[in-house]
C-alpha cells in the first residue's frame, strides 16, 4: 500500500526551514493555520501541503485506490525528446 511518508517528511523539513518557524519562532501549527503568518511561509511549502492533502485523500478514496495514482509508474527521461521520430 502506498504511503505519504516522503511528502510528509519533505513538508516538515520545508516548514522547519521557513522564516515563520526558523526566524520568528512560531510553531508549525501556528504558521499553517494563522492567515497573518501565511506570508512568511514559502510557496514551495504550500505546494507540499497541498500534495500531502491530495496524497492522504487518495489513500481513502476507493476510486483512486482501485485505479492507482495517475502517472505513478511512468518515468520521464530528462533531455530526451520523442518529437524527432515524427519528423520523417
Amino acid at each position: 500500500m502506498p504511503s505519504c511518508d516522503g511528502i510528509r517528511e519533505e513538508f516538515i523539513r520545508c516548514m522547519l526551514r521557513s522564516e515563520c518557524v526558523f526566524i520568528k519562532r512560531h510553531s508549525v501549527a501556528e504558521c499553517v493555520t494563522n492567515k497573518e503568518l501565511e506570508s512568511l511561509v514559502p510557496s514551495h511549502c504550500h505546494l507540499l501541503r497541498q500534495s500531502l492533502f491530495d496524497c492522504k485523500r487518495g489513500l481513502i478514496d476507493m476510486r483512486r485506490r482501485m485505479r492507482g495514482v495517475p502517472n505513478a509508474g511512468i518515468k520521464i527521461s530528462q533531455g530526451q525528446d520523442d518529437s524527432s521520430k515524427w519528423d520523417s
